[in-house]
């Protein structure tokens, strides 16, 4: 065998597993043969280890990811918050159906925060930071009040428990039956109209 078929031969057992051992032997016919299995007049040959180099695997190039919103602020809690006037079951004797609420809380109102009063389950006016709400013609009869808290994210923080409150609105002409319209009275009272006030009567005595 030649010296180019030798180093072909050599090349191709570099490729076989780096656990496979090889052997060389003469055959009958004075040829050089290479194989992995062992045999009688055969040498093992030393194969010098590989060059090759194993390729660096391609980075990967990864994409952010959109970014997620930073975790709300722990929701804060107030220790009292309850309202002041009317008192619960308050009894409001107003024919205009008009009353003030008033509010207190325990801490004071935080920075973003606001209160906001509830009528029979309905916002009442705008919410806002003051304590006092205005509330004005109200029907008669029996109604709940309730306010809460609510953060600048719009969660309810705190929330009172409904308190009723009775509205009786008498009427101008109740009011004027239970008390009558003096003179000095009319056109200064509600139910005491300038309409209605008496002609004055005569002193003079007609003559015949």
């Amino acid at each position: 065998m030649n010296t180019r078929g030798l180093l072909i031969c050599l090349l191709l057992l570099a490729t076989l597993p780096a656990m496979a051992d090889v052997y060389t032997y003469i055959d009958a016919q004075g040829n050089r043969v290479f194989t992995d299995q062992p045999r009688k007049n055969a040498k093992r040959v030393d194969i010098p280890p590989s060059n090759n180099m194993t390729g660096t695997p391609p980075t990967r190039t990864l994409k952010a990811g959109p970014a997620r919103p930073a975790p709300p602020a722990p929701m804060f809690h107030y220790q009292l918050l309850r309202i002041l006037v009317p008192e619960p079951d308050a009894t409001l004797n107003n024919p205009s159906g008009d009353f003030i609420v008033t509010v207190t809380s325990e801490p004071a109102l935080q920075p973003g925060h606001s209160y906001r009063l509830l009528l029979d389950g309905v916002a009442v006016g705008q919410p806002g930071r003051s304590p006092v709400f205005p509330v004005s013609n109200i029907d008669r009869g029996t109604h709940q009040l309730s306010v809460e808290v609510f953060d600048e994210l719009g969660r309810v923080l705190e929330k009172t428990p409904n308190q009723p409150l009775h509205v009786q609105r008498v009427s101008l002409a109740q009011k004027r039956m239970t008390h009558p319209c003096t003179d000095d009275q009319y056109g200064v009272r509600p139910e005491c109209p300038l309409k209605d006030k008496p002609e004055p009567k005569s002193s003079i005595l007609p003559f015949f």
